[in-house]
Parts: C-alpha cells; structure tokens; sequence
C-alpha cells in the first residue's frame, strides 16, 4: 500500500498546469459510485488527479488514484485493495484504467455494497456501456462524459486568460457582447486555426509530434478500447482500420453500406454495427435526421473532430469547409442535440435553429429564418456569429 501513496503523492505533486475543466463543477462528489468515460487522450487520467489535488492535496492519504494496468492486480482483487485503504481511513478511491480488470463491474459493486463509506470514481472508455453492459452497476454509478479541450479551454490555457462558457441560446442572442469582451483581451482567430489542427487533445502539449502521437493514439483505440471492449477478434482489426479510413477520406459522406461491406469483405450488418463502435470511440460522428438514430443510416458521417482528418489522410490537403463542420458539429455536441439541416442548411439544432457553416469570404446572401456560423469573422451581427465563438460552449 505504501509504494501507491509514493506514487500518488509524486503524480499529483508533478502535474503539469493546466486549465480547469468544467467536468469537475458539474459532478456530483458526494455520490458513492462515479464512472468518468471519455476517448483515449482527451485526459481522463490528468482530471483524476487534478480533483486528488484540488480536494486533497498530495499528503492526504483519504485519497488515494490507482492504475488498474498494475500486476499487482494480477493476483490481489481490487475489493481486498479497497478495503485494506477503507481500514485505513481511505475515504475516496481513484481508478484508472478500470477496464484493464477481470470482472471489474462486480468487483465494484462489492465495493459498493460492502464498504459503505467508500466513494470510488472510475474512469473508462468511451466505449463502454456501464449501464448496459454492467447490470451489476445499475442504480448504483453514476457516469458523466469528458471531452477533449474545447476551444475557448485551449485558448484560456495557450493566453492565461480564464473566459467563461456560455449557453447555446446566449451565443445567439448576445454573440456581438460576447466576443467584445473576449477580443478585449486577446485575438482569438490567432490561435482558431491552430485549435483546429491540434488543440482538442491535451497532448498536443507533450515535446512528440502531434500527428504521429494522434496516429498512435487512433490505433490504441481501435486495437484497446475496440477490440478488446467489444470483444472482437485480431484479425478484423485490418477491416476496422479500412473502414475508418475509406470514411475519413470521404467525410462528409452519406455511407454506401453496400459499397463498404464490398471493400471491407465482411456482412452490411457488420459494416453498420462497425460504424456504431467507430462512433462510441469517437472517431467519427453520426449525423441523423430528426427522429432517426442508430441501427438507421446516418445521412452523414462526419470524424469526431477536425484534429483527426489531419492525420489520417496526410497526401491530401484537407477540405477547410469540411473542418469547420467538423468543429461545429463536435462543439455542439455537449449539452445539444444537433441533426441533420434541413432546406439548404447542415444542421439542425435543438429541433429549431437551422444553420449554415460558412466562410465569410464566400458568404454571398443571407436569410433571415437560418443562423450562420461564419469564419473568419471577427465580431457578427444579427445572425451572422463567428464560428470561433461556438467554441465557447464548455
């Protein structure tokens, strides 16, 4: 137990600075069984131990974060852990990882059960379905979602200003207030283009190529968090790979499911059921029409942000409208519902906004019933907003 507290104290007390997500205001602490999903790089591990710090500091052993990768797992169980930290005055339990553990879901429901006093957060893969797949954990955890940075998060954390989020409904009504303030701080289209390209994911801070550490992380999370989640063999990871790259080339695209299973050589079923994983990973995102979902067809299959198309496909230059959408659709995605527009436009929000994503040099005519999201566009008026303030919605 005592070289875990070493470890903890020195991860805690080494955490590199960062901005502070608004994950850590929205959870409710006081729940016994807490699940923290989120795609493999967006920092699952870093919140841990941030809220260790912010609530507990490095010295307080109430708290204690544990990576589940660790062989010690492989011959203790993970309630024998907690409880010998429960005898000892553990009042939460941070674990990492929690997928990597034979039998984790009954192991924490035993926690739950059998210490009454413990409160344990997990975190895990966005792939995972706690309630669905874990019947154990029914009633009893409680799961919230972590995105990678947003871009008002990526700008706070590359100027050191602290700008707050703002609801969908207040970037519509007050949009031209709104970036008045912010651009009397800092110029937010000097940092747009380079959040487009890598500012989603928290690594882009680490001294490694970004492009190749998000090819790495790509491949983990198909080959990990895929593969092993869903049980699926090796050898289809060859065909889930071609798949998520015939739809990265193509995105936007309304997906042949015919013309896949061709190329892929597996079932329509299989292609469609495929798809959905992609989706759950995020790596892509499923556009539907209002009223329709999965095990539909999506009207369009956009990647899950705009930082993945550069990698994927690096002998073609990406399509900048296809990147803005990207940025939209993903930005919107917290606390909206977004489908597919209707009449002429790419969106539709909240079953009532219908909106356009267009650049300002291009940007022709305007209408009065559509909402446009328009880069390039330093302050807006009426219903013209600068793309870059969608940005701001966490």
């Amino acid at each position: 137990m005592e070289s875990f507290f070493r470890t903890h104290r020195y991860l805690v007390e080494h955490l590199q600075p960062s901005v502070r997500r608004e994950l850590m205001d929205e959870i409710n602490w006081d729940d016994r069984l807490i699940g923290i999903k989120g795609s493999r790089g967006v920092g699952k591990t870093t919140f841990l131990l941030d809220y260790a710090r912010e609530y507990y500091g490095a010295e307080n052993e109430k708290c204690l974060y544990v990576n589940l990768n660790h062989f010690y797992f492989t011959e203790r169980t993970l309630f024998d852990f907690a409880s010998e930290f429960y005898r000892r005055g553990g009042k939460v339990l941070l674990i990492d990882q929690v997928f990597k553990y034979p039998n984790w879901s009954k192991e924490l429901k035993y926690c739950y059960d059998q210490l009454p006093q413990l409160r344990i957060v997990f975190s895990g893969s966005s792939v995972m379905r706690l309630k669905e797949e874990n019947p154990d954990l029914a009633g009893k955890v409680v799961s919230y979602h972590l995105r990678g940075f947003s871009f008002r998060e990526y700008l706070n954390l590359m100027t050191g200003n602290n700008f707050p989020s703002y609801k969908l409904v207040d970037i519509l009504n007050n949009h031209q207030t709104i970036a008045a303030k912010v651009y009397e701080l800092v110029e937010p289209m000097d940092y747009f283009q380079d959040y487009l390209h890598h500012g989603f994911y928290p690594f882009f801070r680490e001294r490694r190529n970004f492009s190749e550490n998000l090819l790495k992380t790509m491949n983990m999370t198909l080959e990990v968090d895929v593969l092993y989640i869903k049980q699926i063999e090796q050898r289809y990871l060859p065909k889930l790979r071609k798949l998520l790259y015939l739809l990265a080339v193509s995105a936007p695209c309304s997906p042949n499911v015919s013309q896949l299973s061709k190329e892929i050589e597996i079932s329509r079923a299989t292609v469609m059921n495929y798809i959905k994983y992609l989706a759950d990973a995020r790596l892509v995102n499923m556009l539907y029409p209002m009223g329709e979902q999965f095990p539909k067809k999506p009207s369009k299959i956009y990647m899950y942000n705009s930082n993945l198309m550069h990698p994927i496909c690096p002998v073609e230059e990406v399509n900048p409208n296809v990147v803005r959408e990207s940025f939209f659709f993903n930005q919107l995605q917290k606390d909206n519902q977004v489908n597919a527009g209707v009449r002429g436009t790419q969106f539709l929000v909240n079953k009532k906004y219908n909106f356009k994503v267009e650049d300002s040099r291009k940007l022709r005519s305007v209408q009065d019933s559509i909402c446009y999201a328009v880069d390039n566009l330093r302050i807006g008026s009426e219903n013209l907003i600068p793309l870059w303030l969608f940005g701001f919605l966490y």
